[in-house]
């Protein structure tokens, strides 16, 4: 059983912004999977796939994103699910925009939501993919900014992103070893 997590907002108007990032690449990763969010459950939308005999949960949780982690807690308690089998994606305002970073554990860093999702299951030595979304030429506060919607002229280089965070999911949910899914996908 593994569950793979996008964090994100659900409402429409948060769609195209930087904190949806999450939302974007667990969507990626269901379309390779080829399965859709058609569940909705412990506060998220799920999709359900299955690969080498083992369930998979992708979710989307639907309590914005500062309180992602009352879903994730839910979700693994509901499934069973093991830490090293939980991978959250999320957007990393850290890391320079498009830059791909997978960790096998780590604390939350500036991310309220990820700060949610340890503060709910008291667990930091999970997997996480993080897509920087820092663009050095904008200077607005933080909240401003990761609620603001991706300039067209990054477009493609996010959904590039999220793409390879999407396939990095996927290819965990296979069950790849966090290791190989690190040297695979992490940009040197």
């Amino acid at each position: 059983m593994y569950l793979i997590v996008g964090l994100g907002n659900p409402e429409k108007k948060y769609e195209k912004t930087f904190h949806n990032m999450g939302f974007i690449a667990a969507g990626d990763a269901a379309e390779i999977l080829d399965v859709k969010f058609r569940k909705k459950e412990c506060e998220a939308s799920v999709a359900e796939a299955y690969a080498g005999g083992e369930k998979i949960v992708i979710a989307r949780p639907l309590t914005y994103m500062n309180n992602s982690g009352r879903a994730v807690r839910q979700l693994m308690a509901k499934y069973k699910v093991p830490e090293e089998r939980l991978l959250v994606i999320s957007d990393d305002y850290d890391l320079p925009k498009g830059k791909v970073r997978i960790r096998a554990e780590g604390g939350a860093g500036t991310h309220n939501g990820m700060r949610s999702v340890i503060g709910e299951t008291g667990l930091k030595g999970f997997p996480r993919i993080r897509i920087g979304i820092r663009d050095p030429e904008v200077n607005i506060p933080i909240i401003d900014y990761v609620l603001s919607e991706v300039r067209k002229e990054d477009y493609e280089l996010f959904a590039s992103a999220c793409r390879k965070a999407g396939e990095a999911a996927a290819d965990f949910a296979r069950g790849m070893p966090i290791d190989l899914v690190m040297n695979k996908y992490n940009q040197k």
